[in-house]
C-alpha cells in the first residue's frame, strides 16, 4: 500500500519511517510512505500557504491553491488512491475504519493546519474525513502517522505473525486476552497455570474467558453492540451463577440486602 502525505513539515516523517515495524515493512516493500511538501505547490518567493479568513476571525487558514496543487500531484503518482483529510470534524477513526482503508491501494493523507483549510477542498478534493479523537491538534500530522500505523499493521506480511492483527484488541469487538512473558513469578506474582499447561484448549478457553472480562470491566460498550457467540454466552452465564453464589453465601445483614432496595 501507498502512503502518501500532503504536509508544510515533512521533515517530521523522517524517524516516522526509520523506526520499528514502519521501517521493516518498507524495507520488505509491503508499503511506502512518502511526503508531498504543500509549499512546493505556492506561489511567491515566500511561498505561502495560509491567509486570513474571509468574514474575520482568529488564525489563519491553509489556502486552496497549493492544496489543490498537491493533491492533484498525489493523485498522478497514485491515481487508485483514496484523499483523506485529518480533521477534528471527520468521523472517528477505530479498529473497523483501519480494516476498510488496509482494502485499498493507497492513502492519500491531508494535514492541516490552523483553523483548517478552504471548505472548497474539502467539496471537491476530498473523499473521507477522519478524526483520530474528540480532542484538537496543532496539526494533521500526528494523526496520519497514527493512522499510518494503525492501517499498515492489517497488510498482509507486516506483522510477524499470520494471524497477529486478527487477534488485536477491537478486531473482534473484544479487548485482547491478558499477556504473561517470563519470568514465571514476579514479586511474589505467578502466571496462570493453565499458560504452563501445554493444554492448548484449555488455552484458548483461558484467552476467550480474559477477553471477555477484560472487555466487561474497561468496554462493556463494545460487549453491547457485539453479536455473542455460543460459547461466550455461557461463560457469561456462568459468572452469572458465580455472582449470585457470592451474594448467597453472605450473612443477610437485612432483609433488603439482596433485594437492593433502599
Amino acid at each position: 500500500m501507498n502512503f502518501t502525505v500532503l504536509t508544510i513539515f515533512p521533515e517530521m516523517f523522517q524517524l516516522f519511517r526509520a523506526h520499528g515495524i514502519i521501517k521493516r515493512a518498507i524495507e520488505r516493500n509491503k508499503i511506502s510512505v512518502s511526503t508531498i511538501n504543500i509549499r512546493d505547490f505556492a506561489e511567491g518567493r515566500h511561498q505561502v500557504t495560509d491567509d486570513r479568513p474571509y468574514g474575520g476571525g482568529c488564525g489563519m487558514v491553509m489556502k486552496p491553491e497549493p492544496l489543490a496543487g498537491a493533491i492533484r500531484s498525489a493523485k498522478k503518482k497514485s491515481p487508485d488512491s483514496i484523499t483523506i483529510h485529518l480533521t477534528p470534524q471527520g468521523r472517528v477513526f477505530n479498529q473497523k475504519v483501519a480494516q476498510q482503508f488496509a482494502l485499498y491501494d493507497g492513502l492519500i493523507l491531508v494535514c492541516g493546519r490552523y483553523e483548517g483549510i478552504d471548505e472548497r477542498i474539502c467539496q471537491d478534493f476530498i473523499d473521507d474525513e477522519i478524526s483520530i479523537g474528540d480532542y484538537v491538534l496543532t496539526g494533521g500530522e500526528l494523526a496520519s502517522m497514527v493512522l499510518i500505523d494503525a492501517v499498515a499493521r492489517l497488510i498482509p506480511g507486516v506483522l510477524g505473525g499470520v494471524d497477529s492483527a486478527e487477534k488485536d484488541s477491537f478486531s473482534d469487538d473484544l479487548l485482547e486476552h491478558a499477556q504473561y512473558t517470563r519470568p514465571g513469578t514476579f514479586e511474589d506474582k505467578n502466571v496462570p497455570e493453565v499458560l504452563l499447561s501445554g493444554n492448548h484448549k484449555k488455552i484458548e478457553e483461558w484467552k476467550l474467558e480474559t477477553s471477555l472480562i477484560r472487555t466487561f470491566l474497561k468496554r462493556k460498550d463494545l460487549l453491547k453492540n457485539r453479536l455473542l457467540t455460543e460459547q461466550e454466552i455461557e461463560i457469561l452465564k456462568k459468572w452469572c451463577l458465580d455472582i449470585e453464589k457470592i451474594i448467597h453465601s453472605q450473612p443477610l445483614r437485612s432483609t433488603n440486602a439482596l433485594s437492593g432496595s433502599q
